[in-house]
């Protein structure tokens, strides 16, 4: 009965070290971030998880009540062997939690699983009986410690291998005298703003740009390392950061020429502590005081954090705006027009050039991100004819929200690649347009700090005004979204927490028909997106 026990044991610690490893991969490795994780609902579960309440329950009889082993074993072999069958049963169904393999993480699992599975070795070899059981059963316990521990001891080493391989990508991309870097951050439309900017300035350059997700500075310098080559004119980098000071260690690596800061907000808030950390990084001020005496800076002139930054920096600047009543801008947009599928406007500049654009992407958003690639490639020679011909090439899904019809004629409209306030406000504009009955999935928007509830009650008010059913898939800040809906005139019942991706299809299909609208907003879960779009 032990071996059975021990090998129960033995696939539950696979388990969830699996699980802390991705936990943390997912996270970035970044403690402020790890640490907010456990303030958000599904966090809070972790911690107050009733099987491991149990668990610390039984513990305890072990202690005080050794008499109490038979119950105990007993207890514990059906504990391991539930969380045995569901093991088995997510890698079945290929829902397992488990971290992306790379050098890291192949060494922090082979460390954690050596370290856990000889210490359940040992603790087998030494003990018998409740002793044995007692000691297996801390380690069980203490596995997220355990497991964290190893990832903050392992980080100073990769640390140390991360500084070398910036350097290396540092030095690299100095030894292109004639490459000019082009530089986005912000705290949202960064990706957006990087894809339209590099088709844009294809047309007449050899451009290289950071791929999806590589906006920290181990993905920007295995961009370089990787596929910078001589030919290459223009390199556009997305830049994000989750701490002061971080924007400016990777303006240090690939020193930019450009700068396109394409919008501020609380996005983050918690992470950098306070919005002054925030506006160092993200907002722009780091990236602005790295730029050379004859470089550029380009602002979001509807932004009013990019408008403060704009009147304290010295260094050359312009602004873009669709409001242009905010600031004297040097583009703007005028004539603006959008459908179900595209959008069309005139943008205007101070040399009183005049040039009609239509682009397929969607919601009015864009066309602030679309201003932001249009100035940057005028200044860099091209002409607007030529713009707008590669913005008549530019793809829906580069814009980071793309619309489908599924096999009910339901218009899906998939916004989940992110999610920050202004997005979905922008999203909710784009959903207005539709219809007949509109729908919102998504969950609470993360790491805002202390105006987390202020900001999604200002969401629910908008999605009062707009939507007819709002299905919330995260707990934390349900009931603030609730209380803007229904001071705006939705009805309670309409407003409904669910987390189940097959439950909440279920309430879509029974509600939602033909011409419908669904918006799918922010990190909703995979599966249920499978399901809308089949």
């Amino acid at each position: 009965m032990n071996i059975l026990l021990n090998t129960l044991w033995f696939f539950r610690t696979i388990k969830y070290v699996l699980f802390w490893v991705y936990l943390w991969q997912l996270k970035e490795y970044h403690i402020p971030r790890f640490i907010n994780h456990f303030t958000t609902h599904k966090g809070k579960k972790l911690l107050t998880n009733p099987l491991q309440l149990v668990k610390i329950l039984i513990l305890s009889i072990l202690l005080f009540y050794p008499e109490l082993f038979s119950v105990c074993f007993v207890a514990i072999f059906a504990m391991w062997a539930i969380e045995f069958a569901i093991f088995a049963k997510q890698i079945y169904q290929g829902s397992a939690k488990k971290p992306v393999i790379t050098i890291k993480t192949f060494i922090l699992l082979l460390t954690c699983f050596t370290v856990l599975i000889f210490s359940g070795i040992f603790i087998s070899l030494s003990f018998l009986d409740q002793n044995q059981l007692f000691w297996l059963l801390v380690l069980d316990i203490l596995t997220p410690l355990l497991v964290s521990a190893i990832v903050l001891l392992v980080q100073p080493f990769f640390v140390i291998a991360r500084n070398n391989i910036l350097k290396k990508a540092g030095q690299k991309i100095r030894q292109q005298k004639n490459l000019k870097v082009i530089a986005i951050t912000g705290s949202y439309g960064k990706t957006t703003t990087k894809e339209f900017l590099a088709t844009i300035l294809s047309v007449k350059y050899n451009v290289l740009k950071t791929k999806e997700h590589q906006n920290s500075e181990m993905g920007i310098a295995k961009c370089i390392l990787q596929e910078l080559n001589p030919e290459h004119e223009i390199f556009v980098v997305e830049m994000g950061s989750y701490q002061k000071g971080g924007i400016r260690l990777l303006c240090d690596m690939v020193g930019p020429q450009i700068g396109i800061v394409t919008g501020v907000n609380e996005q983050h808030l918690s992470l950098f502590g306070s919005i002054e950390n925030l506006l160092s990084a993200e907002g722009g001020q780091e990236l602005a005081t790295a730029l050379p005496d004859n470089g550029l800076l380009v602002l979001n002139g509807d932004n009013k954090y990019c408008l403060n930054l704009y009147k304290k920096t010295q260094k050359p600047k312009k602004t873009y705006s669709i409001n242009r009543g905010k600031i004297n801008s040097d583009i703007w947009a005028e004539d603006i027009e959008f459908s179900q599928n595209h959008i069309s406007f005139s943008a205007v500049n101070k040399q009183k050039e005049i040039f009609h654009f239509n682009a397929n992407v969607l919601g009015r958003q864009n066309i602030q991100n679309l201003l932001a690639a249009i100035l940057v490639a005028k200044e860099l020679g091209i002409g607007f004819d030529r713009i707008a011909l590669a913005i008549s090439n530019i793809k829906p899904e580069h814009s980071g929200i793309t619309l489908k019809k599924n096999k009910l004629d339901i218009n899906i409209i998939d916004s989940s690649y992110s999610s920050n306030p202004d997005g979905v406000l922008a999203d909710l504009d784009y959903l207005d347009i539709f219809n007949g009955k509109k729908l919102i999935v998504m969950p609470c928007l993360i790491e805002l700090g202390k105006k987390s509830a202020e900001i999604h009650e200002k969401l629910g008010q908008k999605i009062g005004k707009i939507c007819d059913i709002a299905i919330v898939t995260t707990k934390e800040h349900f009931e603030s979204i609730k209380k803007g809906a229904m001071y705006s005139g939705m009805e309670e019942k309409s407003i409904i927490f669910c987390e189940n991706p097959n439950d909440i299809y279920s309430i879509i299909t029974l509600q939602a028909a033909e011409n419908d609208a669904v918006l799918l907003e922010g990190r909703v879960p995979q599966k249920l997106i499978n399901l809308l779009q089949e």
